[in-house]
């Protein structure tokens, strides 16, 4: 008799071991010491372990009497949100017109992959050359500018090209717009081409089929995508500073600024705020979804 040849199989629990230690070096050690931090004193000269809640009233001070309109705490949530909302607003339309167009409108596999791999040339180079290449193109004497003049539209140089709210959503659409294009773009490929075919059989016409069949049923990843956008414009600093001639305030660019002075219990109590209101941000987005099992 052949003698049963038995495989080692680990339990799931060992395999999630690494995975675990990952996660607890790379997230939840860094968040943990960022919390203790942010209870921390400091001086202009030193950082002094303390537990004190002195840096978040600090940062709410005179934000809840109203007595001078908002305070500068809420004027710069409210310019972090509004940079927020229009980048998200505008890469889930451009994103899920280009993931409709590969996945429904190109039928060969290998043209799908060459198109998707042209969506993340802007990848191939840092963020800050591809914000930089906007400036020639939105400046006073810029590209864009030279030829309106030249055709007749326009007798003045457009100001708010460069360095204004239009130039910072412009360059987050342009960074992070393949963040929105990739979850979308997953979500359709694994639509059933015959349930589309059903609908079509059925009268529906082309809107009607993009409202109540490819929506519904991609849905996780336009939620994936829009966490991705979010998550990274919430923080985001650089672009914000560069495009916007360090004019515009955002709680990136506070925490950033507190970080080059030293000024670190302040920037964790920062950091802390805008985790929470992220992870809020995203606990609502994830009850539309079970992402578990999209992941």
């Amino acid at each position: 008799m052949k003698e049963k040849i038995h495989i080692f199989q680990p339990k799931l629990s060992w395999l999630a071991i690494p995975f675990a230690l990952i996660f607890i070096a790379y997230f939840i050690v860094p968040l943990t010491l960022t919390l203790i931090v942010s209870f921390w004193d400091y001086t202009e000269y030193s950082i002094i372990p303390d537990f004190i809640v002195g840096n978040y009233i600090y940062i709410f001070d005179g934000c809840f009497t109203f007595e001078n309109g908002l305070c500068l705490t809420f004027k710069t949530y409210i310019s972090t949100f509004f940079f927020c909302f229009f980048t998200w607003l505008i890469t889930l339309l451009l994103g899920f017109c280009v993931a409709y167009f590969l996945a429904f409108y190109v039928n060969s596999l290998p043209l799908q992959i060459t198109l998707f791999l042209i969506c993340t040339i802007p990848f191939w180079t840092s963020n800050v050359i591809r914000m930089v290449s906007w400036i020639p193109l939105l400046g006073r004497n810029g590209l864009v500018n030279d030829t309106l003049i030249t055709l007749g539209l326009i007798q003045e140089p457009i100001e708010w090209l460069l360095y204004s709210s239009f130039s910072v959503i412009l360059a987050l659409v342009h960074l992070y717009t393949l963040f929105m294009i990739v979850p979308i773009f997953n979500s359709m490929l694994r639509i059933d081409k015959e349930v589309i075919e059903a609908a079509y059989d059925s009268g529906a016409n082309q809107f009607q089929i993009i409202k109540n069949v490819i929506i519904p049923l991609c849905k996780p990843g336009i939620i994936i995508g829009s966490i991705f956008v979010i998550t990274v414009v919430m923080g985001d600093f650089l672009t914000i500073g560069i495009m916007g001639g360090q004019q515009l305030a955002s709680i990136g660019k506070i925490i950033n600024t507190e970080m080059n002075y030293l000024q670190l219990p302040g920037a964790a109590a920062n950091s802390v705020i805008l985790l929470f209101i992220t992870i809020f941000i995203i606990i609502v987005m994830t009850k539309f979804i079970d992402i578990r099992k999209e992941l």
